[in-house]
């Protein structure tokens, strides 16, 4: 959970820095005598068409991935399953190997080796749905990252093509 609060933490940053920087007049000085107006309407057409060639829209940053709730539970789930595997296996393998033995044995030792038998899967499987828990955890985390990348790479794309733009109409830009 930390993680991902992490994660939108750092694309709103990145959305906030572009849109301060773009839209920061200061920073943009005409060096061909351009009026307030000239310049408010270049520095328009070229948010506009940095835009375009970027797909990003420092107004509106692409929200965040959609994804579910952290799954829990995954060890429960995982030895339950295995734990009632465990057990079914145990019976048939009992009377697979032990025929006559297995059948002549009292129920209370049918009961017992049935109970150790779903002990060892149920820690078996408490594993596995440990392991496939933090796998899906990790594909999340890996997800968010990188549309925080794919948001900073076009927050960086706008920024040069708006900047290459006023640049090209005449505009100094400082940093």
């Amino acid at each position: 959970m930390q993680d991902r609060i992490l994660v939108f933490a750092a694309i709103v940053a990145t959305a906030c820095f572009v849109i301060a920087a773009s839209a920061q007049a200061g920073g943009v000085q005409p060096t061909k005598g351009q009026s307030a107006e000239q310049m408010q309407k270049d520095m328009a057409e070229c948010q506009s068409l940095a835009s375009q060639s970027s797909g990003f829209n420092p107004a509106a940053p692409p929200p965040p991935v959609a994804s579910a709730p952290p799954q829990v539970g995954g060890r429960l789930k995982g030895a339950a399953v295995a734990g009632a595997a465990g057990a079914a296996a145990a019976e048939v393998r009992g009377q697979q190997r032990g025929g006559e033995l297995y059948d002549q044995a009292s129920d209370d030792v049918k009961q017992e080796y049935r109970q150790n038998q779903a002990k060892s899967a149920a820690a078996a499987g408490a594993v596995v749905g440990g392991a496939k828990q933090r796998q899906d955890r990790r594909a999340t985390r890996g997800a968010e990252q990188q549309q925080a990348a794919q948001t900073e790479s076009q927050a960086a794309a706008y920024d040069q093509a708006n900047q290459g733009c006023l640049l090209g109409r005449g505009y100094t830009i400082t940093p």
